[in-house]
This record gives structure tokens, C-alpha cells and sequence, in this order.
């Protein structure tokens, strides 16, 4: 099939071609059709499979059949994250050009007086995260009375950020006679329970089984102890020269750390998440998708949403706890057929969440080890003694050992003991009067009592 055959604007089909995209996915071979015949859509599919052109290209191409001097928006999108709504922004503006769409982004973390200012001038599509828009509709600078077009872009990671009160409220401002489009990486009970609140009779697509990694990505495992990890990532980047590496971990100052410890080595990175000023962060990232940067380290708030051409490598460096989300965090490597690498850095106290992930994948990720770093795996001749290490341990000379061992006692021996670092109850030797006799030693608080001073605050 081709997008010939689908039923668009020649306009958009020029869009498409420009884009260089010849044949839909599978996503798009079935959702566009169903939009365009006036269908709600609920539909689960992976990430990097085309599902933003699914719905932008079919609701462009009918917009665009009565253009008027509307000055509201007739199309809201609302997505989970900000780099989420910049990156679909990008996709529906590429194609709205072609046909005099109008299209705007909002997003919280900035000043909002331009996105008001934006508003007011007038706009067909707007796309939004919910916080924002709410503020947006507050100032009473956003009607939303006028949408014949609702698409909820990652609905299931909007629920887990907490945003159901606000879809809710949401739902009280647009008209009940609209078109609406949910996609979603999962179904779990809530977003069943989301759909049958907003949809009406809506066509069901699901293009991959759920909770699978594209078969275009190479998985593998690397096991390692906690302290070797950085030190095993720094030799996979240099080692295997990686140009473009994306890196995962669990916390805000791990991945600052992390980016420090890599640029010290000589290898550009920088850190991504959502302590970071949304400037801040669209910097970096357009600094990493032109190269400028070889490797951003991010936590969860990039898992989705990023989307980056041809990333060849993806890393764990911590694995994620929940077990859907090393699903969407490889899944921003192998993106539309392109092959990539993801590499998991498990520690022993990671192996729990390994084969909960393994059990999700109904598959064994391979394990590969690294001589020198990994657990299990050759020590190289210029390490003297690795401690428990069996094959390090056997192979290293009987005086090494010994020394090591002379050293350890040594250390042990210094620490000061509990009895050595007790405090000592005092004597109050030194508020004795010659002949033995004691003086209470005037509190902080009789003091200032006595000086009619303010008491002591404890």
C-alpha cells in the first residue's frame, strides 16, 4: 500500500513525499483511513511506529477542507511531556504549511504571556500538556468550545504522571460532538476506563503485541558490579567509538554525576531531566540531535517522547523498576526499521528487575561479558589482584595477596573502637569551688531569664 491509496490531499501527499516517506506503517495504513471516516480511534502502539502522522496527516487534510477566519482552535492535542508536545508540534506543522493550517505549541516552565498573545491571534491546531492548557483557559485567553478534534497523544503515561484530574477538567471544556483519537502504549484498566468516558463507538487498533521491543533493536546484557559501572560504560563509548549515545539512569543527581564524571574523560555529555529549565533542556536536546553533544544522560522524563533519527545506542545504566518502561526507554533506538543497540548495565541488586523485564518480554536478553569489567569475566594481566574474583584470586602471586591482606587488618585495626569514640560523661571538675564544693553552672536559658532577655528557643 501507499499513501496514494489513503485518500489525501495532494498537498499532504507532496508533504509526505518531501518528508521522504513512501510507504505508511501499519499504524497509519489503518488509522488514517479511519479518521478520515469520521471514526474515534482507540489505538495501542509502540513507540517509534508512526503513530503522530497517523493522526496528524488525516485531521490537516480535513481542517484544511473549511478553512475560515475561526480565530479558536478546532484540533486539540494533548500530550504528557513537553519534549512530547514540542516533538509532535514539529510533525502536524510540517504537514499543516502545505495547506494554511495553523499550529501552535504550549507548555508549561515558561512565561506563558506569548503562548496567550499566540492564542489570541488565532490558531486551527493547538498542542498542549494539560497543566498548561488549563492555565491557558484560566486567563480566559483560550476557548475551547470550538473543537471538533481531541487526541490524546500517550494517554497511559499521562494517567501515570498523575493528570487525571486535570484530563477530567479538561473534558468539561471541549463539546461533547467531537472526534476523538486515543493512542496508548498499554492497556491497563484506567485507560479502558478513560475510554469508554470519551470515546463513541470507536474503531480498535492495535498494530504490535503489547510489552514487545521492535525486532530492528539488539538487546544485551552486561553483568557488573555497581562501583565498575561507569568505568564500563566510558570503555563500551571509546572502545566501540559510539557517536550518539543515550543514556538512561533513575535519578536528577545521578544523571548530573554521571555527565560530569563522562566529560572529565573527555567524552561531551550532558545531563536531561526535569530539574532542568525547559530552555535548558531544548537546547540540549537540539545540541544532541545535531551531534554537538555525544551523549545525554537522562532519566524517566525522556523514556518517551524523544525522537531522534538513526540512535544508534541506548543504555541502562541504572535498570528502570517498572518493568513496561525498559520497553519505551530501548524504544528510542530501532526507530522506524532502523537497527540499533540497547545494553543493560545489571548489578547484582538489578537482577530482580532483569527478570521481571525478561518475564514481561517472554524472552531471555542475552548476556555478553566484557573481560576486565563484568562480573564473571576474564581479569586482564596488568590487574595484579581483583578481590573476589576466584580466577583473579588464583592467579594472583602469593605476596600480592598477602600484602593485601596485611593492609586490610592493618585498616581494621585503625578504626577507632565504640568504646574509644564514646563520649564521656563530664565530671564537673570545672565548676568546682576549692574544698570540694559544686557550683551549678548557669544555664543559656537562667541567663537570659535573669537579663529579662527572650528565652531560648529549643
Amino acid at each position: 500500500m501507499s499513501f496514494d491509496e489513503l485518500g489525501l490531499r495532494v498537498e499532504l501527499l507532496k508533504a509526505v513525499k518531501s518528508r521522504g516517506y513512501n510507504t505508511p506503517t501499519p499504524i497509519q495504513a489503518r488509522v488514517i483511513p479511519a479518521i478520515l471516516h469520521d471514526q474515534d480511534i482507540f489505538a495501542r502502539a509502540q513507540t517509534g511506529t508512526g503513530k503522530t502522522d497517523a493522526f496528524a496527516l488525516p485531521m490537516v487534510d480535513m481542517l484544511s477542507q473549511k478553512i475560515g477566519k475561526m480565530r479558536h482552535p478546532r484540533a486539540l492535542v494533548l500530550a504528557p511531556t513537553r519534549e512530547l508536545a514540542l516533538q509532535v508540534g514539529d510533525s502536524i506543522k510540517a504537514y499543516a504549511r502545505w495547506v494554511s493550517i495553523r499550529c501552535t505549541v504550549v507548555y508549561g516552565g515558561v512565561n506563558i504571556s506569548p503562548q496567550i498573545d499566540r492564542v489570541r491571534r488565532g490558531i486551527d491546531i493547538l498542542v498542549a500538556t494539560p497543566g498548561r492548557l488549563l492555565d491557558l483557559a484560566s486567563h480566559k485567553g483560550l476557548n475551547l468550545a470550538h473543537i471538533e478534534f481531541l487526541v490524546f497523544d500517550e494517554a497511559d503515561r499521562m494517567l501515570d504522571l498523575g493528570f487525571s484530574g486535570e484530563i477530567s477538567r479538561i473534558l468539561d471544556l471541549v463539546p461533547i460532538e467531537r472526534r476523538t483519537m486515543l493512542f496508548s502504549a498499554t492497556y491497563t484498566q484506567e485507560i479502558r476506563d478513560l475510554a469508554k468516558i470519551m470515546l463513541k463507538e470507536p474503531e480498535y487498533i492495535e498494530v504490535t503485541p503489547s510489552n514487545t521491543a521492535a525486532e530492528s533493536i539488539v538487546q544485551k546484557v552486561h553483568l557488573v558490579d555497581r562501583p565498575n559501572k561507569r568505568d564500563l560504560l566510558i570503555h563500551l563509548i571509546t572502545q566501540g567509538r559510539w557517536t550518539q549515545i543515550l543514556v538512561f539512569v533513575r535519578t536528577k543527581h545521578g544523571a548530573n554525576k554521571l555527565a560530569e564524571k563522562l566529560v572529565e574523560k573527555g567524552i561531551s555529555a550532558a545531563a536531561l531531566h526535569g530539574n532542568k529549565s525547559q530552555s535548558v533542556r531544548t537546547r540540549t536536546l537540539k545540541e544532541f540531535k545535531k551531534g554537538e553533544i555525544r551523549t545525554l544522560v537522562a532519566t524517566d522524563v525522556a523514556a518517551r517522547g524523544l525522537d531522534i533519527s538513526n540512535l544508534p545506542h541506548v543504555v541502562n545504566y541504572d535498570m528502570p523498576g517498572v518493568p513496561e518502561d525498559y520497553v519505551h526507554r530501548i524504544g528510542r533506538t530501532g526507530r522506524a526499521g532502523v537497527s540499533g543497540i540497547a545494553i543493560s548495565l545489571v548489578s547484582p541488586d538489578e537482577k530482580a528487575h532483569l527478570k521481571a523485564i525478561e518475564t514481561l518480554l517472554k524472552q531471555k536478553i542475552p548476556t555478553e561479558e566484557i573481560s576486565g569489567y563484568t562480573m564473571g569475566g576474564i581479569v586482564p594481566d596488568f590487574v595484579l589482584l581483583r578481590p573476589n574474583n576466584l580466577s583473579s584470586e588464583k592467579k594472583a602471586d602469593k605476596s600480592i595477596k598477602e600484602l593485601v591482606k596485611k593492609r586490610k587488618t592493618k585498616s581494621q585495626q585503625t578504626k577507632p573502637s565504640a568504646e574509644k569514640t564514646a563520649v564521656k560523661p563530664r565530671t564537673g571538675r570545672k565548676n568546682e569551688k576549692p574544698g570540694g564544693k559544686k557550683v551549678r553552672a548557669r544555664t543559656h536559658f537562667q541567663q537570659s531569664s535573669k537579663r529579662g532577655g527572650p528565652r531560648a528557643k529549643r
